[in-house]
């Protein structure tokens, strides 16, 4: 075979078509080399802190100045414009939408008002114009504790650490008013110093204590989920505990585990419940949001995928690398959520995810119209004449049926998280429900009706609200004037405040 140089020798025009690659690829290398040098400059720019973040700063905008990326990122969750076939960040009035949760909240704060959350931005704001929080009179003197901003604010590990963690929670809402005025961001899920990630909420670090946990053992891929934990959870107002006597204590139920069973018989064991139902007269639980509880029996949390994966993924700007604080629906973001793993197209994979919430929904819809029912009869048995004896065992389960329909209805996101475990839990509530409803018809008969009870037309919200006697025309009218008039002095109140830091 000829050597290189006979050829060339031969064909002097491969020599200038080597001579041309060779300068082609030298100039390549160099731009690549050129790119990773500029890179690196710019992340030691980008990475230099701009200012001194102090312990527990709740602003946003001051740890904004350190990671603009990640701030600007985060205000995106201002916008509320998708809105997928279920849910979305766009304010849904879930009352109008599904009357039927009028009655099965009857007596309760939830039944005169209940819309579906928007982004963490508007985490404040939403509290304020809810009817379920109710109208301060003073600082002092308010219609619910001040539990109720636990996880709404970065202001109130702040708060926490000033007063202490009781004080704190024996406080009355209107209290905080004026003070709790930064929305959830920065300092509830990263150190100041490391921006490591850690948790800021003492309910979830005492339930791991509980369990016999060490929740600083954590790996950095699971408090990608932990940190959401923090709030996306079953949790109740613990009352009268030795020390805490004042105190409405938040509480994770998980001493027994998290399955909804396992949380029930926590529950039934302490005889706890959230209010006496106004038409059954049932001693009820309201779930609250048991997210990370549902997540944990899914196909994603069994492989490793954290909470932040799917709803925060990461994305690169300018040469970095950096996590979408934009905390949304996967279903806005196919592309960096769920292609990372999955190589079906974007119509596939938005298609799987409808077809598994439609089946699961379907299952809920079903629970949640027959437990309105049996809540009417069950008043309807009441108003026969029937007996605490009597009703014991009825009203047992109208509890343990209602307590499965709201832990699959109120996960947000179960029926993907973990559609087979919710299908379940709303099932086996389907079969309570039933067994409550003979049970009901059974002791009709002794009580000497015979048929159908006769069920009221509750197919709007106002008509359900109407059936139930509430006064939503003086209630709305007193949330307007909270909203118009006192909330201004708050937000006054806090502006000075901050100009004093």
């Amino acid at each position: 075979m000829a050597s290189l140089n006979e050829q060339i020798s031969k064909k002097p025009w491969l020599g200038w078509l080597l001579f041309i690659l060779t300068i082609v690829v030298v100039f390549v290398l160099g731009l690549f080399a050129s790119s990773i040098t500029e890179r690196r400059a710019e992340a030691l720019v980008v990475n230099k802190p701009k200012v001194e973040v102090k312990e527990l700063e709740p602003r946003n905008e001051v740890w904004g100045q350190n990671y603009p990326r990640e701030f600007e990122t985060y205000y995106d969750t201002k916008d509320t414009t998708f809105k997928s076939k279920y849910n979305g960040s766009a304010m849904i009035d879930m009352l109008e939408e599904f009357p039927s949760l009028v009655i099965l909240w009857a007596g309760y704060g939830f039944s005169k008002d209940y819309n579906q959350s928007r982004g963490h931005y508007y985490a404040v704001e939403d509290i304020y114009n809810t009817l379920r929080t109710g109208g301060p009179k003073t600082e002092s003197d308010g219609p619910m504790p001040s539990t109720c901003w636990t996880c709404k604010s970065p202001d109130v590990p702040r708060y926490m650490k000033e007063i202490g963690i009781t004080e704190f929670y024996s406080a009355k809402w209107a209290t905080f008013g004026p003070e709790i005025v930064n929305p959830i961001g920065c300092a509830d899920c990263h150190d100041e110093k490391t921006m490591n990630l850690e948790i800021t909420r003492p309910a979830l670090k005492e339930a791991f204590e509980r369990q016999g946990k060490d929740i600083t053992k954590a790996t950095h891929q699971e408090m990608r989920s932990l940190v959401c934990a923090q709030c996306h959870v079953e949790y109740y107002f613990a009352k009268n505990q030795p020390g805490k006597e004042k105190a409405n204590y938040l509480t994770f139920p998980w001493d027994n585990g998290t399955k909804v069973e396992e949380v029930e018989e926590y529950y039934d064991k302490i005889e706890f419940s959230d209010w006496t139902h106004a038409l059954s007269r049932t001693p009820m639980i309201k779930a609250q949001h048991p997210g990370y509880e549902i997540y944990q029996t899914g196909i994603h949390a069994q492989r490793g995928v954290s909470c932040a994966d799917c709803h925060m993924p990461y994305k690169s700007e300018g040469g970095q690398k950096f996590t979408d604080h934009k905390i949304q629906s996967p279903l806005n973001n196919i592309a960096n959520s769920c292609q990372v793993c999955h190589r079906q197209s974007e119509a596939t994979l938005a298609k799987n995810v409808l077809d598994h919430q439609d089946r699961v929904i379907d299952i809920r819809g079903k629970l949640e119209h027959l437990l309105a029912i049996t809540h009417i009869e069950a008043k309807f048995a009441w108003d026969k004449g029937a007996t605490e004896e009597q009703m014991k065992d009825i009203l047992m389960d109208i509890r343990h049926a209602q307590w499965r329909w709201d832990y699959g209805a109120a996960s947000h996101g179960g029926s993907f998280h973990s559609p087979v475990e919710t299908a379940r839990v709303l099932s086996s509530g389907i079969s309570i429900a039933g067994d409550a409803r003979l049970k009901l018809s059974e002791l009709l008969a002794k009580l000497g009706h015979i048929g159908p009870v006769p069920i009221p037309d509750i197919s709007t919200k106002a008509k359900a609200q109407a059936y139930l006697g509430m006064p939503m025309d003086e209630l709305n009218q007193e949330k307007a004037e909270f909203v118009e008039n006192v909330v201004p002095q708050w937000l006054a109140k806090a502006k000075e405040r901050e100009s004093k830091y």
